[in-house]
């Protein structure tokens, strides 16, 4: 008899080209057969849009936008039909129980980072002089010595508008602290800002048009979130939004304050 026991991480990004996701697994295949038990990990990227077959249990097919907002909303996983190496494009939409939950916030946790561009742990943060929408000055002599936390969006990216509520709790707990500030750089221009913040706040000061300094910082998909330190280093930086993909963030902000 063979036994395999699968488990999957998903990160969902959301592009700027519409109804495009890439969905990261990362894992471990568990075998057991007569000749022992052998475990390898695991790590694969797909690309999952509107063609993507998402179904649940009952065999109901959900379209590209109801399954997609089930992810983010953090109770939900995909769990691949098929073997784990095969093209089948096919999935099975489960609510996650608590040991889903504690499971996936785990393996998120020890996922690699991506330091392969111009943000990278521990490396210099070079600020850009910019002004935010409500007139705050963004510059290096303005930072020096503050705590800077950074998140790269525009208004029609779907995980960006999903963490926002996460990343307000966030602001609150330092809401009173001068050195600890919140920026956000956004594609989208001042009036749709305005327009937007009117229905859905979003607690930081924001730069708008941020295209060029997405390009300038190499951002490879929103949202992206930074925290760079009293020393003007990145302490810490991840790219999408899923369950689990802002904690530790309060814990490296009052580490920086404590120092």
């Amino acid at each position: 008899m063979k036994r395999i026991l699968l488990f999957c991480l998903i990160a969902l990004v959301y592009t700027a080209s519409g109804q495009v996701a890439t969905r990261t697994e990362t894992g471990t295949i568990t075998r057991t057969t007569a000749a022992g038990t052998t475990t390898r990990s695991y790590t694969r990227t797909r690309t999952m849009d509107s063609t993507t077959i998402v179904k649940d249990s009952t065999g109901r097919r959900y379209s590209y936008n109801e399954w997609h907002d089930k992810i983010l909303s953090g109770g939900y996983m995909l769990r691949k039909n098929g073997a784990p190496a095969d093209s089948l494009n096919e999935y099975t939409l489960a609510k996650m129980s608590d040991a889903d939950l504690a499971r996936i916030r785990a393996m998120r946790a020890s996922m690699p980072v991506d330091e392969t561009g111009v943000i990278r742990t521990g490396a210099k943060f070079n600020f850009v002089k910019a002004k935010t929408i409500d007139g705050y000055e963004v510059s290096p002599d303005k930072l020096v010595g503050k705590i800077v936390v950074l998140n790269f969006w525009f208004i029609n990216c779907v995980p960006c508008r999903t963490e926002m509520p996460e990343l307000n709790k966030i602001t609150e707990a330092y809401a009173n602290n001068p050195n600890v500030v919140f920026i956000g750089v956004c594609t989208d221009d001042k009036d749709k800002i305005d327009e937007f913040l009117k229905t859905t706040p979003f607690q930081y000061h924001h730069i708008a048009d941020g295209k060029k300094l997405g390009e300038i910082y190499q951002v490879k998909g929103y949202p992206t979130n930074v925290i760079i330190g009293k020393d003007g280093n990145v302490k810490k930086h991840n790219m999408g939004y899923g369950l689990g993909s802002l904690d530790g963030f309060k814990k490296v902000i009052d580490e920086e304050l404590a120092k």
